[in-house]
């Protein structure tokens, strides 16, 4: 279960943005996770309550903002919206596409004390 492990680094970046920016608590964080990052959202939100357990983000809510996966279609030259990695492109029935987004996770925002 690589959600776990994702949670640790959102903690680690949450202590370390205490430190400089000194804060002691944080209320909520707003995740920003792309349809084609792998991630399965319940497992994250499960991982997220025990990882976090006895630390500044104890009792946080984790917020999940979606993001739209999207790639470029080589044969019909267009940017197109794809729901998982290996999709055909909805325009021209291709399987050539690189994807241009919707991978990523990042932290969009804090509520902190």
């Amino acid at each position: 279960m690589h959600e776990m492990s994702l949670c640790e680094g959102i903690l680690q970046v949450l202590e370390t943005e205490s430190q400089k920016q000194g804060f002691d608590c944080v209320k909520n964080v707003w995740l920003e996770i792309g349809d084609l990052a792998g991630v399965e959202t319940e497992a994250l939100l499960f991982c997220f309550d025990a990882v976090t357990r006895d630390s500044l983000a104890d009792r946080a809510k984790l917020n999940i903002i979606h993001t739209p996966g999207s790639a470029w279609c080589l044969k019909c030259a267009k940017n197109v919206s794809v729901k998982q990695r290996f999709d055909e492109c909805p325009q021209c029935g291709s399987y050539q596409l690189q994807v241009t987004g919707g991978d990523e996770m990042r932290i969009k925002e804090l509520e902190v004390e």
